[in-house]
C-alpha cells in the first residue's frame, strides 16, 4: 500500500493520479473528506481506502507492516493563519508521529516542507542543510515547517529513506478550491475571464519596474514527477528544493495567460497593500543543483509550457 496524505488537496490528488497512471492502484488516501468540492479532485481515481486524518495515526500503528511508502503532503497551509498551537499540532507534531512510525515499520517517506521557510530570503534559497538553521520564516505556517525540518535533521534515528521537499509557487490543475491561496495563474485566468483585464501589484522598490517582480514557479506535474522518481530512488535522504530554478516576472506570467486564453492584453497596476508591503518579496529563485546531483534528469516545464497546458487543457474546461 502507498499512503498519500492531503489526498484531496491540490498536490496530493495530482500525485495519486500520477501513481494510478503508472499502475499503482493500492492507494490509501488520507485527508478530511467533508468538503464536497475538494473531493472532486479524486473522483474517478483508484483508491483502496479513505482514512480521515484524525484517525490516521492510529490506523498507521495497526497497519504499518503493510505500507510500502508514505507521501506526507497534507498540512495546514494558510500563510495568514496565526494560530501557532494549531499549526504546531497539525504540521510539526503530526509529521513527527508519522516519522516515528516510518522508523518502526521501515517505511520510506517523502514529506512536504515549504519555501515559506526561507522568509525574505536573507540567506538565499539554497537547500544546503548546514545553512537551514539560519532561516527566518515570516509567518507561523513557515515556522511550523522550519521547526520540523530542523527537528528531522537533528534526529539520530531516521527512516531508512526520507526526503523533505521545499515546494515553491506551485500551480496547476486541482487548485481551484484554494481560493485566496491559489496560484497567481489561477487568479489571473479568473480575473481576465471576468473583466478582460488583469491588475498586478505596482513595484514599490526602485530596483524593479512595475510587474517585473520575479518568482520561481513550478508546474504541479513536475512536482509529482519528482515525488514519483524519489519513490523509486530511495537513497540520498535529505531536504531538497523543488521548483524550476528559473525566476520569471509577473508580467511574463500574465502575458502568457492572456496568450493561452486568446485575449488581448490589458494589464494595469495597483498599490501593494500596506500591511504586506514591507515583507513583499521582489525576487525568489532557488538553487536546484542538489536534486540534480543525485540523478534527477527530467526537464521541468517552462513557464510558457506550463501555463499553456494548464489554461488550455484544464481551466477552460471548468
Amino acid at each position: 500500500m502507498i499512503i498519500v496524505t492531503g489526498a484531496v488537496g491540490f498536490i496530493g490528488s495530482q500525485l495519486i493520479k500520477k501513481l494510478n497512471d503508472n499502475n499503482f492502484k493500492d492507494i490509501i488516501a488520507v485527508d478530511n473528506f467533508d468538503q464536497a468540492d475538494k473531493n472532486k479532485n479524486i473522483a474517478g481515481l483508484s483508491i483502496k481506502e479513505r482514512i480521515d486524518r484524525d484517525v490516521f495515526l492510529d490506523w498507521l500503528t495497526k497497519n504499518g507492516k503493510s505500507v510500502e511508502f508514505i507521501f506526507h503532503i497534507g498540512a495546514k497551509t494558510d500563510t495568514s493563519l496565526f494560530d501557532k498551537d494549531l499549526l504546531a499540532k497539525m504540521n510539526t507534531e503530526y509529521t513527527k508521529s508519522i516519522w516515528h512510525s516510518c522508523i518502526d515499520f521501515h517505511i520510506p517517506m517523502v514529506y512536504a516542507s515549504s519555501a515559506a521557510t526561507y522568509g525574505l530570503g536573507e540567506y538565499g534559497y539554497t537547500d544546503d542543510e548546514s545553512e537551514i538553521h539560519k532561516l527566518k520564516p515570516l509567518n507561523p505556517y513557515g515556522q511550523s515547517k522550519q521547526d520540523f525540518d530542523m527537528w528531522a535533521l537533528d534526529q539520530e534515528r531516521k527512516p531508512f529513506f526520507w526526503t523533505g521537499l521545499k515546494f515553491f509557487n506551485v500551480y496547476g490543475p486541482n487548485e481551484y478550491h484554494k481560493g485566496r491561496m491559489a496560484s497567481v495563474i489561477w487568479h489571473a485566468y479568473n480575473q481576465i475571464k471576468a473583466t478582460n483585464g488583469m491588475k498586478l501589484f505596482r513595484s514599490h522598490n526602485p530596483a524593479y519596474k512595475d510587474g517585473e517582480q520575479m518568482r520561481d514557479f513550478v508546474y504541479v506535474k513536475d512536482v509529482v514527477d519528482v515525488c514519483y522518481w524519489l519513490m523509486h530512488h530511495r537513497k540520498n535522504s535529505g531536504i531538497y528544493n523543488l521548483v524550476s530554478g528559473t525566476a520569471r516576472t509577473f508580467l511574463d506570467l500574465t502575458q502568457n495567460v492572456f496568450k493561452a486564453m486568446k485575449v488581448k492584453e490589458d494589464i494595469s497596476f495597483i498599490d501593494t497593500p500596506e500591511d504586506i508591503r514591507d515583507k513583499y518579496q521582489y525576487f525568489t529563485e532557488a538553487n536546484m543543483d542538489k536534486l540534480k546531483s543525485i540523478g534527477y534528469k527530467k526537464d521541468f516545464h517552462t513557464l510558457e509550457e506550463g501555463v499553456e497546458d494548464y489554461v488550455s487543457n484544464y481551466l477552460v474546461q471548468l
